[in-house]
């Protein structure tokens, strides 16, 4: 897990928004030497990226990472399909979660911890249309409550 102190590079709020976060996971992500100087100086997109299992192997898909402006020839295509460096228990469980349950893997941020980079995937279900507004208005009754409670505390 990740911890307060990790600073995150880039985060993906839209899947807060998007899916119900059932369990997290600390992956390690495979990267080149140019890559992970355009991750430190996060230049990095989240947005529409997932993983997915294949062949006992966790994969970042559609995960954006500018290249690195004095990288020329060493920089990758900034859109490839990036490895995820699981435990095999790790990956078996995932991969029997996500079996014909309508789960799905999203990428919630990706930050430096002891000099790796690593993300932070969710085990996610999406939610219906229904489920955002409903959590749009508990969250503006969290926040109406706090302004009260500021007031009359202020007084």
């Amino acid at each position: 897990m990740a911890t307060v102190k990790d600073k995150a590079l880039a985060q993906n709020k839209k899947a807060r928004h998007d899916y119900t976060i059932v369990d997290t996971i600390e992956a390690g992500l495979v990267l080149t030497g140019t890559e992970i100087k355009s991750v430190r100086a996060a230049r990095i997109t989240l947005k529409d990226g997932y993983a997915q299992i294949k062949n006992g192997e966790a994969w970042l898909i559609n995960v954006h990472i500018t290249p690195y402006e004095q990288g020329n020839i060493w920089n990758q295509d900034p859109d490839r399909t990036r490895k995820l460096l699981l435990k095999k228990r790790e990956i078996a469980k995932l991969e029997a979660e996500l079996k014909g349950t309508g789960m799905t893997l999203v990428p919630l941020k990706v930050y430096i911890k002891n000099g790796f980079a690593k993300v932070l995937i969710g085990l996610a279900k999406g939610k219906h249309d229904y489920d955002k507004r409903e959590s749009i208005k508990r969250r503006e009754q969290n926040r109406d409550i706090a302004r009260q409670m500021k007031a009359f505390n202020g007084r």
